[in-house]
């Protein structure tokens, strides 16, 4: 689809779900990308950290795509660049600390130079085509949190990025009401925004309210202070190390992820009064309750720093009297994982302190009361939520509607949504998907290997080797090998049985293909048998010669 007289706006990810962020302005032939992020893989996707968005659609005709617009640099923002952006062959805009956070990325992955990355000042404003895009200061978790305005020539487009109304924030200003205020004056025919929060009836809050929270509790503790976070959270740390400096603590930082965050965030003006950081070997030697760490991982991951710490494989220990904040929110899908760690902590013997005891986190997305306020600054004609998960959506819909917005859009990744000329309507669909990083190989996230891997780790693995004679007959018996297949006390036996129903399976003369399909369905109809399992069964010819 190429776009003509109109505004269109499809989501290639991020609507319908909270992560995977990319967004599309098609205007007069021409389209203009917003954020290009990725989201973290769960159990669901075995072996895989990583999941990126198929961009099949804008790669086909990427001699149209005029430049790529990232709002800040959360990974669900920015966290694909490095592995999808040198094929798009578009140029990226970023305000200084975002690109600063941009280039550490392209720069690992040896890219540097070969991506075009544009740093605009905070308030820049670029031309793009038949596009015109301003940055607008709005207040997040991570410095320089920009929404953009969008001028098309059928419309002003304001899209937020992700945001929060903060009139004390730790890190930059707070949000300028008139500029705001006078971007609505100007007209806006479209208000793409963050949905994350649209059931929440409070405010999100400051960060500056996190502040005495977090003393209090790090007051309170006898041992060492381990304080999770989100690694990109540099408000976070802002107000971690003026904790920890107000309590006598030397700061600790385990995670590389939070040491590029504070080398960028002070190479850009940032955190320039964070207590310098102690090493680990400091860390252990120094008087438990003059130590305060910062480390990654509060949201499970196994390997990040905290996981490591929690299972005993890290420098840094904890122990009996230690305590543990997770100065974050559980990102849904992640109970499971979060909750294992939490309880190898708790049989150290380590305190456990979340957002449910104490005040040590506020979010970054707005709640139903900023909501309206941002509609009644700009007062949009049409409101499109993005950013969260269906119902989500849904719900900042009917708020829009109820407070006066004329429409209210609910679409979803692939919806082509033309947004002028005339009421907002959907034209059509193209094709999305999801595409994973597994090791350093990019697949479809619906291909044979994911498929394969799951059916392994659900109902295991038997290999079956065939010795084949040069009379096409059995010279000698097959070799069974389960993996991860539960038959463990009767494994000698439960070969046997395969044995014979390969053996019994096998037909020379026949086609090659229908002979394996023969083999491969006799062992698994065993294996249910012995198991009430289906495992992958793979059958391979072994030729011997005379």
């Amino acid at each position: 689809m190429i776009p003509g007289e109109e505004l269109l706006f499809v989501a290639l990810g991020g609507s319908g779900e909270i992560g995977m962020n990319v967004n599309l302005y098609g205007c007069r032939g021409q389209w203009l990308m917003v954020d290009l992020g990725l989201n973290f893989a769960g159990p669901d996707y075995p072996g895989i950290e990583l999941i990126l968005p198929d961009l099949e659609f804008i790669e086909d005709q990427q001699e149209r795509l005029a430049g790529i617009i990232l709002t800040h640099g959360h990974e669900d923002h920015i966290g694909a660049l490095p592995y999808l952006a040198d094929e798009l062959k578009s140029p990226l805009y970023a305000t200084p600390f975002t690109a600063g956070l941009i280039a550490g990325k392209l720069e690992e992955e040896g890219l540097t130079g070969q991506v075009k990355l544009n740093t605009i000042e905070r308030g820049g404003t670029i031309e793009l085509g038949p596009f015109r895009v301003s940055f607008v200061a709005l207040s997040h978790s991570i410095p320089e949190g920009n929404g953009l305005l969008i001028q098309t020539p059928f419309g002003n487009v304001f899209h937020t990025g992700d945001w929060k109304i903060d009139e004390t924030p730790v890190l930059g200003s707070a949000p300028d009401t008139d500029v705001l205020a006078e971007i609505g004056d100007r007209g806006v025919l479209a208000l793409v925004c963050d949905s994350t929060n649209a059931f929440q009836e409070q405010p999100s809050g400051s960060e500056e309210s996190v502040h005495e929270g977090l003393l209090a509790q790090v007051m309170m503790a006898n041992g060492r202070v381990v304080v999770t976070t989100f690694a990109s959270n540099a408000a976070r740390l802002q107000t971690i190390g003026r904790v920890a400096r107000e309590a006598g603590r030397q700061v600790c930082i385990a995670g590389r992820s939070l040491e590029r965050i504070l080398r960028v965030a002070q190479s850009t003006g940032y955190l320039e009064d964070f207590p310098p950081p102690i090493g680990f070997d400091e860390a252990m030697r120094m008087p438990r309750q003059e130590v305060l760490i910062i480390a990654t991982g509060g949201q499970g991951e196994p390997r990040a720093a905290l996981g490591r710490i929690a299972s005993g494989t890290h420098e840094l220990r904890l122990g009996e009297g230690d305590t543990v904040i997770f100065s974050s929110r559980i990102i849904p899908g992640n109970e499971i994982a979060i909750g294992r760690i939490m309880n190898q902590l708790s049989d150290l013997g380590v305190q456990i302190v979340t957002e449910k005891q104490a005040h040590v986190h506020v979010s970054g997305h707005p709640g139903r009361p900023e909501l309206i306020q941002m509609y009644e600054w700009v007062r949009p004609e049409i409101v499109v939520p993005v950013h969260g998960e269906a119902r989500h959506m849904a719900e900042q819909a009917r708020l829009a509607l109820e407070h006066g917005v004329p429409y209210a859009v609910v679409q979803k990744n692939g919806d082509v949504i033309r947004l002028a000329p005339g009421a907002p309507a959907k034209l059509d669909e193209v094709r999305v998907g999801r595409l994973v990083l597994d090791g350093d190989v990019i697949l479809p996230a619906d291909g044979a290997t994911v498929n394969e891997r799951r059916k392994i780790g659900y109902g295991g693995l038997i290999t079956v080797a065939l010795p084949i004679g040069e009379d096409g007959k059995l010279a000698g018996k097959p070799l069974i090998r389960p993996f991860g297949v539960p038959v463990e006390e009767d494994r000698d036996d439960f070969i046997a049985d395969a044995t014979d129903a390969a053996t019994r399976a096998y037909s020379p003369g026949i086609d090659e293909e229908r002979m394996r399909g023969s083999v491969r369905l006799a062992v698994r109809r065993c294996a249910t048998l012995w198991t009430g399992k289906k495992p992958v069964v793979e059958v391979m010819l072994l030729q011997i010669a005379a």
